[in-house]
């Protein structure tokens, strides 16, 4: 029985690293190692959903299930959102959506976030945080993540939040946000109609869109530290690297 779906929206145009989806990565193209370490969770159903019929061949070829999505959709959000309506998921099964950059992603992350949603009725969505340097709380590129009491997104931005008044470090109480989300069906058929949110536009965050429209979003603290994706090519060497030195630990 499938206690949840991964489904991992990929492309293969890429601004930073052109055709990152199949870049070698130790004999591998990048998304098929993607799709391997989603397979490694239980009880869920694993597809790629992607525009591109290169990377649907890579992906069949390995025996994996392939979603063709159409090409004009501008977020991964929305590439999901139309593989939930092929796949015809009943509104209460749960959607994690594993980016097609992310093959280091820790198994008992991916578990986790479609845990908050097993655990919380009222989420539409879920997602994870980790602990924040200083200088990640100072870089734009790193999204920062305040929480209610009851572990739900109050707000997220590329700014240093929370201000300490009187300027210095926050220190512990500053969360950096981790790019892994779990949806209900029924939340991303709905996405696809929500208006796109004015902060959305200034933060360049789709997330805001999911909280201007009041949805709640369930967050914890990853129970594992997870590695960056593969953005530049020294991302992909970094990778390269952990997979083949995980393969030799193996034989």
């Amino acid at each position: 029985m499938t206690d949840f779906h991964i489904l991992i929206p990929a492309r293969l145009n890429s601004t930073r690293l052109p055709e990152k989806a199949l870049a070698d990565v130790a004999g591998l193209p990048l998304v098929v190692r993607v799709w391997q370490r989603a397979q490694q969770c239980k009880k869920v159903q694993v597809a790629v959903v992607t525009d591109d019929q290169r990377i649907a061949k890579v992906i069949t070829e390995h025996g994996g299930q392939v979603v063709m999505s159409s090409p004009s959709h501008q977020s991964g959000t929305d590439r999901i959102s139309e593989a939930v309506e092929v796949l015809g998921l009943e509104d209460k099964a749960i959607v994690v959506n594993l980016q097609g950059d992310e093959p280091l992603m820790p198994i008992a992350c991916i578990q986790q976030v479609a845990d908050l949603l097993l655990q919380d009725s009222s989420a539409q969505m879920a997602t994870l945080y980790d602990d924040c340097s200083e200088e990640q709380w100072l870089d734009p590129d790193v999204v920062k993540l305040i929480v209610s009491n009851q572990n739900t997104a109050l707000t997220f931005s590329r700014a240093p939040i929370p201000h300490q008044r009187g300027g210095g470090w926050p220190g512990s109480v500053v969360k950096r946000h981790v790019g892994l989300y779990a949806y209900r069906a029924s939340a991303l058929r709905e996405w696809v109609s929500l208006p796109a949110s004015r902060i959305e536009q200034v933060e360049h965050l789709e997330q805001w869109r999911a909280l201007s429209a009041g949805w709640s979003i369930a967050c914890d603290h990853a129970v594992e530290i997870i590695p960056a994706g593969v953005d530049h090519i020294d991302d992909l060497r970094r990778v390269c690297d952990a997979v083949e030195a995980a393969t030799k630990a193996l034989d």
